[in-house]
């Protein structure tokens, strides 16, 4: 591929960073990994200027060079020295879209654990992932479902997945979850802004060469103070990319989001959203709220109250009752509710995907009481049937409604809005964003690292939309177009 400038510099810092760790890109080739201590560079940028490209760009350089891709899926036994490479996300959605653009991608989570598979099923996994491995003969499994699972993993690399696609789910062939013994070597990480300062100190202890990817424009973790993981590293170890590339250049969602200069106000930038909407239906400023659209993808809001509101009148849109969910409703993961002693439960359930902010569809109740079944939106084998604790906010009531009443397990909240902080890390074709939120954002006039907190707000939600941003200036909300469903889950 062609780089800028900038982007070659940081290409350049990699490549030297590699080299330090026994890889040399330039020959494609490497050698045994070096005893020294762990190293880390972030390539920082703003949205549009070129992170993923260069990622993608450094993970296949790295696959050429022979580095094992680890991914958090089936893992044959690997030869003693064996050097490897992961890429990484915080979120099931940002791995998704990742994996959406041709780079294997995980989460954090599911590289701190390896499955392990039913013996009859790991046939099929050796099969798919060792070239040597004879085709198996599993019961159930004819030669055309076979043939079905060696393409869908040809086009995918994900066993899981491969799996899924002929109507497996993870518990009839991950029987259970080991912790990973052995350290691993080169890790990319995406939206690495998101990055709390534990999961960098476990990832530090895993990766012997950490290369991360941010925008230092974004919200920084609840409860950081601020601060990004990469701000106390040297600034010789963070190459900034400042050029907006050609093929995001004609963009009216990277114009918003630069517009966000220093000195704009509030309503300078709401009249830019509606210029720029007067020319180009990639932008839309909307009175209502689309109901349709929250479906799949959420409101994002500001404030607690705004989101619980904006919910409420969303279910009633759609007629649903207050004792029960529909099919279809959206719902986000608000943690794992097990004590200490369930450790291996909490593993397998945050191995399945759910994690905290995590978002998931109703599918319908499980088989036992407390049961859900899930489809987790971006995760590798989506189906889940799992003990959930499913809790209906509400502005009127100070306790929530518990819809599924499961004594412990994957706990949600409703999935129609959520707030600008936990839509980080996540993309969606179409987002609405809901105005009056920012607009008291900046009547606030709370600061984040220096900046004023409406601005990082509007940025991380502007860029939180891949093809269309709907700017929503009203609190009204319009009657949905068409029922609740699952048929669009596939």
């Amino acid at each position: 591929m062609e780089f800028s400038e900038d982007q070659a510099r940081a290409r350049a810092a990699i490549v030297a960073l590699l080299a330090g760790a026994g890889i040399d890109l330039g020959s494609g080739r490497h050698a045994a990994a070096p005893e020294r201590p762990a190293a880390a560079l972030a390539v920082l940028g703003k949205a549009g200027s070129g992170k993923t490209a260069l990622l993608a760009d450094i993970a296949g350089a790295l696959a050429e060079a022979g580095l094992e891709p680890v991914g958090g899926d089936y893992e044959p036994r690997r030869a003693r020295g064996r050097r490897s490479v992961a890429v990484l996300a915080p979120t099931n959605k940002a791995a998704s879209v990742l994996r959406g653009r041709g780079v294997p991608a995980t989460t954090i989570h599911r590289i701190l654990y390896i499955p392990v598979y039913d013996p009859e099923f790991e046939k099929i996994a050796k099969w798919l992932t060792d070239e040597a491995a004879p085709k198996p003969e599993v019961e159930g499994l004819d030669d055309a479902t076979l043939a079905r699972i060696r393409a869908f993993f040809e086009q995918h690399r994900s066993v899981p997945g491969a799996l899924a696609m002929a109507g497996l789910s993870g518990s009839d062939f991950i029987k259970g979850w080991t912790r990973r013994d052995e350290p691993l070597d080169v890790a990319l990480v995406d939206e690495a802004s998101m990055l709390d300062a534990k999961q960098f100190e476990d990832l530090s202890e895993i990766f012997a060469t950490l290369i991360l990817f941010g925008d230092p424009a974004q919200l920084a973790p609840v409860g950081s103070s601020g601060a990004m993981v990469f701000d106390a590293m040297p600034e010789a170890a963070k190459p900034y990319l400042h050029r907006i590339h050609r093929q995001t250049a004609d963009n009216p969602i990277l114009d918003l989001a630069h517009a966000l200069r220093d000195g704009i106000g509030f309503e300078e930038f709401e009249r830019e959203v509606e210029r720029i909407a007067a020319r180009d239906d990639r932008i839309v400023v909307a009175p209502r709220a689309d109901p349709d659209l929250m479906a799949r993808a959420p409101m994002l809001v500001w404030r607690n109250a705004t989101r619980l509101r904006l919910i409420q009148a969303f279910r009633a849109s759609h007629g649903a009752p207050e004792d029960s969910l529909l099919p279809g409703e959206p719902l986000i993961c608000d943690g794992i509710e097990l004590p200490l002693k369930h450790r291996k439960k909490r593993i397998d359930l945050e191995a399945r995907g759910l994690i905290k902010g995590a978002q998931a569809i109703y599918v319908g109740p499980g088989g036992k009481p407390g049961f859900a079944r899930l489809h987790v939106v971006g995760a590798e084998a989506p189906t889940v049937s799992a003990a959930a604790i499913i809790k209906i906010e509400s502005p009127d009531r100070e306790e929530p409604a518990i819809l599924s009443a499961a004594r412990m397990g994957a706990a949600f909240v409703h999935g129609a809005a959520t707030t600008i902080h936990k839509a980080q890390g996540s993309q969606w074709p179409a987002v609405q964003v809901f105005a009056p939120d920012l607009f008291a954002a900046s009547q606030a006039g709370r600061m984040e690292a220096g900046v004023p907190l409406w601005r990082r707000l509007a940025y991380v939600a502007v860029t939180r939309a891949e093809q269309k941003l709907i700017w929503v200036s009203r609190y009204r909300m319009a009657r949905p177009a068409r029922a609740l469903g699952i048929a669009d889950l596939g």
